[in-house]
């Protein structure tokens, strides 16, 4: 791949004495919808974390627009350009809707362009418009996940990590999330989907990786691999 957005290189993490990924290695190109697929356990949420600067690889390199962020803390990741919106949405259940959107724009660059990322997140969302005063944990399943989606939109990100960005919600509501992702596509963000709905995943990424016990298993376009033998046999049971 020329010139990819994000590569990750060789890395192996470890909770502990337990080593959760054993060398992998992927490569976001821009603009693209990427998929990383696998069953729980596999190493998908870790692997966001470590590009997140949450947990730090033991070995190997990640790098962002060329440049190393391994050692950043989380904070500085999101400055240069990556934003995590974590499995369980994670917001402040306490805090209003505009005040999580706000804590999402905590940069120097999110603050300076606030009043542009807001208006396009009440464009993408309009039921957060009217729900801007109500406190976060008092939304439905489904208005917390377009909250921590558009939270995660405040910093400006040229990266957008979404880790299972369904899980838990009506079929209407994944159907509108997953029509969000081509819409950001088109707007220019990278997405990093983790998703266990591995056909919905695999339908809407230029590319897509599948991990297993930690390990990249298997690799090629969204397409491909909806034909894969080997994922058809793994994943049946999610792929229809």
């Amino acid at each position: 791949m020329e010139n990819p957005l994000l590569e990750v290189k060789a890395v192996d993490v470890f909770y502990g004495d337990i080593q959760a990924l054993w060398s992998v290695s992927i490569q976001a190109a821009r603009e693209s919808v990427l998929a990383l697929v696998g069953a729980n356990g596999a190493g998908k949420t870790t692997l966001l974390r470590a590009i997140s600067g949450l947990v730090h690889p033991r070995t190997g390199r990640i790098l962002f627009s060329g440049k190393p962020i391994l050692h950043l803390r989380p904070e500085k990741v999101v400055a240069s350009g990556i934003s995590l919106v974590p499995e369980g949405r994670r917001l402040f259940s306490q805090l209003t809707v505009m005040e999580n959107l706000e804590l999402g724009a905590y940069t120097p660059r999110a603050r300076a362009g606030f009043s542009a990322s807001l208006e396009r997140a009440f464009a993408l969302f309009p039921l957060l418009k009217a729900r801007i005063r109500q406190i976060a944990g008092s939304l439905s399943g489904g208005e917390q996940q377009m909250l921590a989606i558009a939270r995660g939109l405040m910093s400006q990100p040229r990266a957008l990590l979404l880790d299972e960005p369904s899980m838990g919600l009506s079929p209407i509501v994944v159907k509108t999330i997953f029509e969000l992702i081509q819409v950001l596509k088109k707007e220019k963000i990278t997405i990093l989907l983790v998703e266990q709905n591995i056909y919905q995943a695999l339908k809407i990424s230029d590319f897509a990786y599948v991990l297993k016990n930690g390990k990249v298993a298997l690799s090629g376009r969204g397409e491909e691999l909806l034909t894969d033998p080997d994922v058809k046999k793994a994943y049946m049971g999610t792929l229809e």
